[in-house]
């Protein structure tokens, strides 16, 4: 069974080859741009009923309606066992804690004498959030954004996740549903599921804003909706991946485990290693060997392997520095001197630091979110957070005195870029002002 068919010397690699190992998810001939704008389409069209037929087509599933609601949910969940409810309770608890967190209130700033500005959070009024549900059903990404959505105070919450062959949903989701008080979870799944929340059905409500990630067909229809309605998205999030750098302090069982962790996710992952240790390499690559056997998903994480690579640099900085070029989602610091290294991290979705610290963590319980950019989108964006379901609004107050303060720089620029009426609006106040002693407004 193929390990990595492709292992690199850093000082050998040049400024094309380079650009080509970053670069990952495109879809060069529109193959995949073609299939979902016909999918969102035939939403746009059809509504529930394509739909209903999706469902049938990609997940061979014939339902009877579209959705399952608070009651029904509530018995689905009740057949998983106490030890995964208290798994769970314990992530919502450790995801709540850190994104509750993020509430702040930001303080009034006095720009001038009399100029007041500050900004304030609005919830977005009616998100949507797709919890994958393909190769491997994800209901921690329903916690990674439900949780949030809810301390933010969403509005409304629209949930979509592909119908399991039972035409129901996972158990663990429907337990979710209850800690989260979600009262219907719609079952869609893919492309169609984003242009039900982007453009509404008449069971699906449209959405202000669309969460989740999901295979690169999902990931092309929230920028394709994004372009054709006002509806936003949270970030470009594709098929996962991870980016260790190891050194020879690093544990290869460790390292092999971490990458296997990502491989697993699917065909279309990325499980990069980086390493200026030879040595910790054949380790890795020997322990992957005999780790891989013992997984029930190896077929799948042997092909992300396959089409992965390793990069041998000469030193840790060589390192680091390929790390930044490549963006990763998911960055692991193999290392025992992380500390150090951790301070050069430019672009990354989520580090994780130190040989103890598996991403596995991250992705379930340790607080962080793991809705994270992929395919280099780190550079530019950051992972889900309460941010994420809020919006910021400016405020400002000028009274009298500051009125005083800020009219001849407003009249100036004003009349520097020809427009007379905005420099209008503010010459009157001050002359209103200089008539008499007026009370203030």
């Amino acid at each position: 069974m193929s390990i990595y068919k492709r292992i690199y010397q850093y000082s050998e690699i040049d400024e094309v080859l380079k650009e080509e190992l970053i670069t990952r998810n495109t879809d060069p001939d529109n193959n995949i741009g073609a299939t979902v704008d016909a999918i969102i389409g035939e939403v746009r069209k059809n509504g529930d009923a394509a739909l209903m037929a999706y469902a049938e087509k990609f997940d061979g599933v014939k339902l009877e309606k579209i959705f399952i609601e608070a009651a029904e949910l509530k018995v689905i969940a009740a057949g998983i066992s106490a030890e995964a409810k208290a798994a769970i309770d314990t992530a919502y608890s450790n995801i709540y804690k850190f994104h509750i967190a993020q509430t702040l209130n930001e303080p009034q700033t006095e720009t001038m004498p009399g100029v007041t500005c500050w900004r304030e959070a609005r919830a977005i009024e009616k998100v949507g959030l797709y919890i994958p549900g393909g190769t491997a059903v994800l209901p921690s990404t329903f916690l990674m954004l439900g949780v949030p959505a809810r301390i933010a105070g969403c509005q409304e919450i629209v949930v979509c996740s592909p119908p399991q062959k039972d035409g129901k949903v996972n158990a663990y989701i429907a337990y979710i549903a209850e800690l989260l008080n979600i009262e219907r979870i719609y079952l869609c799944g893919g492309a169609q599921a984003i242009a039900a929340m982007a453009f509404g059905t008449s069971s699906i409500s449209r959405t202000d804003k669309i969460f989740g990630p999901g295979n690169q067909y999902v990931t092309k229809a929230k920028t394709m909706v994004q372009q054709q309605c006002r509806v936003s998205i949270d970030m470009p999030a594709g098929p996962s991946e991870v980016l260790i750098i190891a050194d020879a302090s690093a544990d290869a069982a460790f390292v092999a485990a971490d990458l296997l962790a990502q491989a697993e996710h699917g065909a279309d992952s990325q499980a990069v290693l980086v390493s200026d240790s030879p040595t910790l390499i054949e380790a890795v690559l020997e322990q992957l060997k005999e780790q891989l056997e013992r997984l029930p998903r190896k077929e799948v994480a042997a092909k992300a392997l396959a089409q992965s690579y390793i990069v041998q640099t000469d030193n840790i900085d060589e390192a680091m520095e390929f790390s930044n070029a490549y963006a990763p989602e998911h960055l692991i610091l193999a290392t025992e001197s992380w500390e150090t290294l951790s301070l050069s991290v430019v672009n990354a979705g989520s580090v994780f630091l130190g040989n103890l610290t598996p991403e596995s963590a991250g992705d379930y319980a340790s607080g962080t979110n793991h809705t994270l950019p992929t395919s280099a989108y780190a550079r530019s964006y950051s992972g889900v957070s309460l941010d994420s379901f809020v919006k910021k609004i400016t405020f400002q107050h000028i009274d009298q005195q500051g009125v005083q303060s800020i009219a001849s720089v407003v009249e100036t620029l004003a009349s520097i870029e020809g427009l007379d009426a905005h420099r209008e609006a503010m010459a009157l106040r001050r002359q209103w002002l200089n008539a008499g002693d007026q009370s203030a407004k």
